[in-house]
Formats: structure tokens, sequence, C-alpha cells
């Protein structure tokens, strides 16, 4: 038996079994290198949307494509063994009728061979949600803050933060694992209505700006190394990478400006006539 086969893969089964046990660890991940890192310590990589501001320097999410994400999760399920990988379906690839998202998602899961896929929207999605379960197509669902539904929240902002807010984000909850979703994503949502969902719903919930309520927690990588100019209030650093790598760039600068570099080792010699 090869190595690679002897290792057994984290499913959606796995993940939906958490419920309540071990917090679940998930990072998103965009790149094969990087997969294998996070792979090393996660249960979930996910291959997110968060791509278009990560790699690409969009403002939101929303330009992103369905072609954009099939080739990331490729990179990362070639980089990783272990995880669930999940991949973001994105803006426009799943909205408009129930069999759209079925083809969308079908190619996200052939082409890429990842485990699940990721969508945003609670009750309004839920039809979509069962569709796609009994189809054979394992769903996480993303409600509170939804991305790429910036253009009608007008800005990202925290959800439930007054109690008569509530009740819309319960029912998504609800609809949500209802529907047959494995787990939910809960982004930017105020610590007693996360807790109340968790304790409520019966699949995890997966907290971002969500507080420790949650059955998981996920960051953007880039977010909680410190590689984005600005990040959340809900992003804790583990690290300062940015300064880093601009402190090794000047240095390689300045090596090639003042000849440094490449030495002696660095070169090709001849090769003697034996």
């Amino acid at each position: 038996m090869s190595v690679q086969s002897a290792i057994k893969r984290k499913t959606a089964p796995d993940i939906r079994a958490r419920k309540s046990g071990e917090p679940i660890v998930m990072l998103t991940s965009y790149h094969a290198h990087t997969a294998a890192l996070v792979d090393r310590h996660c249960d979930v990589i996910l291959v997110g949307d968060s791509l278009g501001n990560v790699m690409h320097g969009f403002e939101t999410t929303v330009p992103v494509t369905l072609d954009m994400m099939i080739l990331q999760g490729r990179a990362v399920m070639r980089g990783s063994q272990r995880a669930l990988v999940v991949v973001d379906m994105p803006f426009g690839s799943y909205e408009a009728s129930k069999e759209q998202a079925f083809h969308s998602a079908a190619r996200v899961l052939k082409e890429t061979h990842c485990g699940a896929i990721k969508l945003e929207g609670g009750a309004r999605m839920a039809e979509t949600i069962a569709f796609l379960v009994e189809r054979g197509i394992p769903v996480m669902g993303h409600i509170g803050l939804t991305p790429q539904s910036i253009n009608t929240l007008g800005s990202f902002r925290a959800q439930g933060r007054e109690e008569g807010s509530w009740k819309p984000i319960e029912d998504d909850a609800r609809a949500v694992a209802q529907a047959g979703a494995f787990s939910v994503v809960v982004e930017a949502v105020a610590e007693p209505l996360a807790r109340k969902i968790t304790e409520t719903i019966e699949i995890p919930t997966i907290g971002i700006g969500a507080s420790a309520a949650c059955d998981g927690q996920v960051l953007v990588l880039e977010d909680m190394l410190g590689l984005s100019p600005r990040a959340p209030k809900f992003v804790r650093r583990y690290g300062n990478l940015g300064p880093m790598i601009e402190d090794a760039i000047e240095a390689y600068a300045a090596d090639v400006r003042s000849r440094a570099f490449p030495g002696p080792e660095h070169v090709y010699d001849m090769k003697t006539k034996g």
C-alpha cells in the first residue's frame, strides 16, 4: 500500500460528528505550499473566495469566478493530504437556480476532487442546499455577515448587536441545518447570538468573529500571519510576516546592487578536463 493511500482524509461526516466535541480548526489556503503547512494542524482547509482580496487585490469577493476557485482548489488538494478541503462557491455561480448551483458545484467536485463546497445565505438558500445534499454534494453554509452581499449590505459590519435583530439570523441558522448542511460558518455575529445558535442547531458552527462559543474557528491565513495590510477586529495576528518579507527583499536588492550576490558559492564552475 502506498503512503498516500494509507493517509485518510477527513470527510464532511467526520466534521459533522464533531458537534459539541473538540473544537474544529479551519484556515484558508489558496496555494499548494501553504496548504501543506496548514494541513499538518487543521481539520478543514477553506479555499475561500477571499482569494479575490488576498491574491488579486479586489476590494470585494464579487469579481471572483468559478474558474479561479477551481484553479486554486486544485492547488490546495495537491498540497494537502489529511484535512477536508472545502471550496467556496463564488458570487453568481449558484444563486440563479438550484440547477445552476448543482452544475457549478459538480464542476468544483469533479475538477478539484475536494470534499465539500461552501455557499453563502441562510433561509433563502435552504432549498438549494437541500437540492445539492440530496444529489451527493456536501454543503457548508455561511450566515451572519455574508461578504458576497456587500453591495446590498453597504459595509462589512457586525450582525446581531441588537437583540431585536436576532430572529432572521437564528432562522437562517435553523434553515441551513434543516436543509442538510454538515456545518455552518457564522461570521461577525455578536457573542450571545453566536452562543445561542451553537446551542440550538444540531450541526457544528464555525465562527469567524463570532466568539469561542462556536464549535470551531476559521481565519484567513494571510490575516493571522500579518500579511494583510488591514485585518478585521476579530483577527488575532499569530505572526508578523509582512515586515520580515520586506526586510528580506530589501537585503536581496542591496546585495544585487552591490554585486555581493551571487557569491562564489552560487556560481557554476567549468568542468575540468579528465
